[in-house]
């Protein structure tokens, strides 16, 4: 039997890249010998492309500034022939993008696929910078009457060029506590909670350091964080519900990867059958309303004292350690790492297939 021939992406350009770096390794380890060719495909955090069979031990090192990558031994911004193959190679079968945030799971890297006629892994160009963009995201939600937090968003230029007004204008709508995010950005890179005046102008300050486009949330008090993960394409699974449990102020990035005792997840979570399904059906309509395909998992909010569910976000390529929430759910719910990374690629083939099969005809 022909093995496929796998191209797994990761590291990049966001600040999400040494995640990448993890889950990437977890993906590779999962792929069985016997079925998969696995090509590693790295991308610096200057954007330099490196391919081999060392990819992945090299970009650690260059993380941690002991062999960096130098221009001389990357790819020219992508050469093709890894893509399609050479005299020496066959072409890649499918594509398992593992890039967390801008530049990866935005869509950009989803759109360079689609050119090349690979099927990969993940959400399409549209379901992926939806789901990256949190304001985009929100009003998807909102227009499929998902229940989410008030919000509001401003551009970086309007915060700097007046941050009492705009800090005005937030107090009167949402009021504290507040949450500031830049709009693209995942894994809680540039969040900040803001509790009075002066928080809250450092965190519109703080979170500009990200991006041009700013959201503020509604802080919602005494809420339980829980999550769902989806698989699937048009008509998705959606795995039993966990909750995440943390000793700091709120779930920002320590307390999702440095904070290893003070941060823990309860799979499945304690939740009665009511809510499970309310958790699920809201997972699933999330991940159609952006038209998200192959994975994703849905954040949630649930109020202690009225048991009312809100949506948070949805994250198109979530962290994929063993450690990771997206895969240990779906271990709860009966299918082990292995299989699940198996069921993704059968899922882009099927997506590839499927728009193969559609006519292009010629007009004019």
């Amino acid at each position: 039997m022909t093995k496929l021939r796998v191209g797994v992406v990761f590291g990049g350009r966001s600040g999400e890249h040494e995640i990448s770096l993890h889950s990437a390794s977890a993906i590779i380890g999962a792929l069985d010998p016997d079925r998969y060719e696995v090509v590693q495909i790295g991308i610096s955090k200057e954007g330099r492309w490196l391919t081999g069979p060392d990819s992945h031990s090299r970009l650690i090192e260059a993380t941690n500034g002991t062999h960096p990558v130098h221009q001389s031994e990357s790819l020219p911004m992508l050469d093709p022939r890894e893509f399609h193959g050479s005299d020496e190679s066959r072409p890649l079968d499918v594509v398992f993008p593992v890039l967390h945030g801008p530049y990866g799971e935005d869509g950009t890297v989803q759109g360079l696929f689609e050119m090349a006629g690979l099927p990969y892994v993940g959400a399409g160009v549209l379901g992926s910078a939806a789901g990256m963009d949190k304001i985009v995201m929100k009003r998807l939600f909102r227009a499929e009457g998902l229940p989410i937090p008030d919000y509001m968003w401003f551009l970086g230029k309007n915060i700097a060029a007046d941050p009492d007004g705009v800090a005005e204008s937030i107090e009167d709508s949402l009021g504290y506590p507040c949450f500031v995010k830049p709009a693209n950005l995942g894994s809680s890179v540039g969040i900040s909670k803001s509790t009075d005046r002066a928080s809250l102008r450092a965190s519109l300050e703080f979170a500009a350091r990200y991006d041009r486009r700013i959201i503020v949330e509604q802080g919602l008090p005494d809420v339980r964080e829980m999550e769902c993960s989806v698989l699937g394409n048009d008509d998705p699974m959606v795995s039993v519900p966990g909750e995440i449990t943390y000793r700091r102020e709120f779930y920002d990035y320590d307390a999702k990867y440095l904070d290893e005792e003070g941060t823990q997840m309860h799979i499945p979570a304690d939740v009665g059958d009511q809510y499970r399904q309310e958790l699920q059906r809201l997972a699933k309509l999330a991940f159609l309303a952006i038209d998200c395909s192959g994975m994703a998992r849905v954040d949630f909010f649930v109020d202690r004292q009225t048991e009312r569910v809100t949506v948070n976000e949805i994250n198109t390529i979530p962290g994929f350690t063993r450690f990771s929430m997206y895969p240990k759910l779906w271990e709860a719910s009966g299918i082990p790492f292995p299989e699940l990374v198996d069921r993704l690629i059968a899922l882009a083939i099927q997506r590839r297939d499927e728009r193969n099969s559609f006519s292009i005809e010629k007009y004019g």
